[in-house]
């Protein structure tokens, strides 16, 4: 795929190099230059194929930046190829997807709106959170998943009669397909909020089946960990014995790697779509079958 450029952003760096030897194609990089009022200067090293551009760039903090640089890659690639493909492996805004509360704008609609704008023929992200925010746009879009990616690391690991759980009902369709893939039962933890407190508190009936076993919680994505640390305090008192967790983003905001080592999990297991520590599952080949 010699005709074929990917275009490395500075957020998605690793795995736009890894993706560009997966599909054979040419790697061009960016270098970025920031100014003292915060102003980005984007500039690019090497020949843009005039067939087709791959633009690798996760949309992950600082979101906005991110973005732009995002926006701004993609633009300049169409100015040369006739086919532009943006890859956002982590799509920020994802949880904007609809209007909940009267006036909230609803920013993947304006999301979709810029990637038609500067450019972008398809978007592929990964395991989004949520599909119905690919609705909004209008260009070719799809989502994969990196449930197989994490399973494989998974499955390498030598656990004792392992169990998957989901840290809420909302999550209890990716713990099954990663159950599934993984060839374990699963259970869907359930959460009761207090309204006048707030305070979140997790009512589940079959939890005594964790006794004595390693547990996998697996999410997509892990902000601030709250849901990840109730989990765990909840799953260490029922007498399990190792806690793993699995999941596609691992954003860890505040200090939250900390915070869920302390809560007693053994390991936090993530993918390349946001670079990091954790991150040590590549679902580059995941992506390279979404673009062929």
């Amino acid at each position: 795929m010699s005709n074929v450029s990917v275009i490395s952003g500075k957020s998605s760096e690793e795995l736009a190099k890894k993706l560009s030897k997966r599909i054979k194609a040419n790697l061009i990089k960016s270098t970025i230059r920031v100014f003292p009022d915060g102003e980005s200067k984007i500039t690019l090293s090497g020949k843009i194929s005039k067939k087709k551009s791959i633009v690798v760039q996760s949309i992950y903090p600082p979101v906005d930046s991110n973005l732009i640089q995002a926006l701004s890659l993609i633009s300049k690639a169409k100015e040369i190829s006739s086919e532009v493909i943006a890859v956002i492996p982590y799509l920020g805004y994802a949880r904007q997807d609809r209007e909940f509360l009267s006036g909230e704008i609803v920013t993947m609609k304006v999301l979709a709106k810029l990637f038609k704008g500067v450019g972008a023929s398809k978007i592929i992200a990964v395991d989004i959170h949520s599909v119905i925010g690919l609705k909004h746009f209008t260009i070719k879009s799809k989502n994969v998943t990196a449930i197989p990616d994490l399973v494989k690391y998974f499955k390498k690991l030598n656990l004792k009669d392992p169990v998957v759980v989901s840290p809420d009902q909302g999550g209890k369709d990716r713990a099954q397909e990663f159950a599934k893939e993984f060839g374990s039962e699963f259970i869907a933890l359930e959460k009761k909020r207090d309204r006048k407190t707030g305070k979140v508190q997790i009512k589940t009936k079959n939890a005594d089946e964790v006794m004595g076993r390693d547990l996998i919680l697996v999410d997509d994505m892990i902000s601030t960990g709250g849901s990840i640390i109730n989990a765990t305090q909840f799953l260490k008192k029922q007498k399990c014995k190792q806690v793993y967790v699995a999941c596609t983003h691992a954003l860890l905001m505040n200090n939250a790697e900390k915070k869920i080592k302390n809560a007693g999990v053994t390991k936090i297991v993530s993918t390349n779509t946001i670079p990091g520590k954790t991150s040590m599952v590549d679902v580059s080949n995941t992506i390279s079958k979404a673009i062929m």
